[in-house]
């Protein structure tokens, strides 16, 4: 008797997927921007890879070899490493991005009612323990929120960073 669901084979699943990296196509952008440590930035950089997205991320010396740690793909994604991050969510903002910010904040957004991105959009993550730094806070156009019904306060920025992105590329 075989099973009732039927596993798909790697080779069923590598004909499904693009054969090659997908190029910088700068409609969804994760920005862990204030990262508290490498350990989730190569597993975001998974999930962009799944949705579409690119990752920005700030020019600090550790952050290479953080992205390389978690990150299992064969081949090379979009990176774009910003210089001083507010600086570049202002320029990005003047250029008509929307920036949204992952954050608990009494005006944000559920995530269950995000609608998926129309235009450019960047997805501003903070660090885990104390967020998006309140200098950053205004260059936001909205906030997002995860609900969390645990006793938890945070996610960590790889899961946060997913959930919001599969909601913005209209995937969830």
């Amino acid at each position: 008797m075989s099973p009732a669901i039927r596993v798909r084979p790697r080779r069923e699943l590598r004909a499904a997927r693009r054969p090659r990296a997908h190029r910088c196509w700068g409609h969804l952008v994760a920005a862990p921007l204030w990262p508290m440590h490498g350990a989730n930035l190569g597993t975001l950089l998974r999930t962009c890879d799944a949705v579409g997205a690119c990752l920005a991320v700030p020019p600090w010396r550790w952050v290479d070899e953080a992205v390389a740690r978690g990150n299992t793909l064969r081949r090379p994604s979009c990176v774009h490493r910003v210089g001083n991050p507010l600086s570049w969510l202002a320029a990005e903002r003047s250029a008509g991005a929307r920036i949204l910010g992952v954050e608990l904040a009494e005006e944000a957004v559920r995530l269950a009612d995000l609608p998926p991105a129309r235009r450019r959009t960047i997805v501003v993550l903070g660090h885990e323990a104390t967020g998006i730094p309140a200098e950053a806070l205004d260059t936001l156009d909205a906030a997002v929120e995860i609900p969390m019904v645990g006793t938890g306060l945070s996610l960590n920025v790889a899961v946060a960073g997913s959930l919001v992105l599969y909601k913005l590329a209209g995937l969830l």
